[in-house]
């Protein structure tokens, strides 16, 4: 039995209103935890920014056995540009698309499937079904070369191969957990600047031996083992690390994370003051006035 867990897909958002209404409204998911940063990441958790940033945590339920989004917000930066490499997050719930409908929300097919854009163009398959347990079942990514990809991910990140054919293979860490599927693209997988990354923890003892054994192969380690503070709550330890197509793999230390991700009772009255704090700050920027100090 695999002692690693699959955790969240980071993505960068550009217009916070937007997104949790679609989260909340459309998707149903909740807001389970918000935390604001002053300064870019060590591990570059929002991306190649320096500056002022939020996270939130959104899914289900929680981290301990939920799959989840973790949304990252840069203050000043408005879009990003979306790639060929996140190819969806597949979801099971029956009121989606009804919900999505009541939004006006577009839906769309595409090879038999339906699928949601979310604001910021990233896409979620929706199954129109329950089922027993957390509705987030998959997790799409390019690959341009399958094989190589697979060997990756079960040789080198530990995952074990569910199924496979010649353009596509499910892997993960556990029969109960959302799962990785691989596409091959029949070409090269594109990032732009809109790349997400992927997280999975493990017990902090494995953290050194992920990082070696990638070392070890000549796999690019894009942070070698560093802590990583949160104002106010635990801190936890990570690697990360690319695949062969550079997709961004978070492995984080289980321990303090399980301290870290406990639901927040106050995750969506924190996100509304930071948006209705920005909203005001942009208010005051457009007619040149400075904002009376507290």
């Amino acid at each position: 039995m695999s002692t690693r867990r699959a955790l969240h897909f980071v993505f960068k958002v550009g217009n916070r209103t937007e997104t949790a209404k679609f989260y909340k409204d459309v998707l149903g998911m909740k807001f389970l935890r918000h935390e604001e940063f002053e300064e870019g990441c060590k591990a570059s958790c929002n991306g190649p920014y320096d500056g002022k940033w939020s996270k939130s945590m959104v899914g289900y339920g929680p981290e301990d056995n939920h799959f989840v989004v973790e949304l990252t917000y840069n203050y000043g930066v408005g879009s990003y540009k979306v790639g060929n490499d996140f190819r969806g997050l597949t979801v099971s719930s029956a009121a989606i698309l009804d919900r999505a409908r009541k939004n006006n929300y577009p839906i769309s097919t595409e090879d038999g499937q339906i699928f949601l854009l979310a604001p910021d163009g990233y896409k979620f398959n929706i199954i129109s079904e329950d089922v027993q347990g957390d509705p987030v079942s998959k997790v799409t990514l390019a690959s341009s070369d399958l094989q190589k990809s697979v060997d990756f991910w079960s040789k080198l990140a530990g995952m074990k191969v569910y199924s496979q054919t010649e353009t596509t293979a499910v892997l993960g860490f556990g029969d109960n957990q959302c799962k990785l599927e691989l596409v091959d693209i029949g070409g090269t997988v594109d990032h732009a600047s809109a790349f997400g990354r992927v997280a999975f923890s493990c017990p902090r003892e494995e953290l050194p031996g992920i990082e070696k054994l990638m070392k070890d192969n000549n796999q690019t380690i894009l942070t070698p083992l560093i802590s990583l503070d949160t104002p106010g709550k635990a801190t936890v330890e990570v690697v990360i690390v690319a695949d062969t197509d550079g997709h961004e793999i978070c492995f984080v230390g289980d321990e303090a994370f399980t301290e870290l991700s406990q639901v927040d009772p106050k995750a969506d009255d924190l996100l509304t003051e930071a948006v209705s704090k920005d909203k005001s700050d942009e208010w005051f920027a457009k007619k040149g006035k400075k904002k009376a100090s507290a």
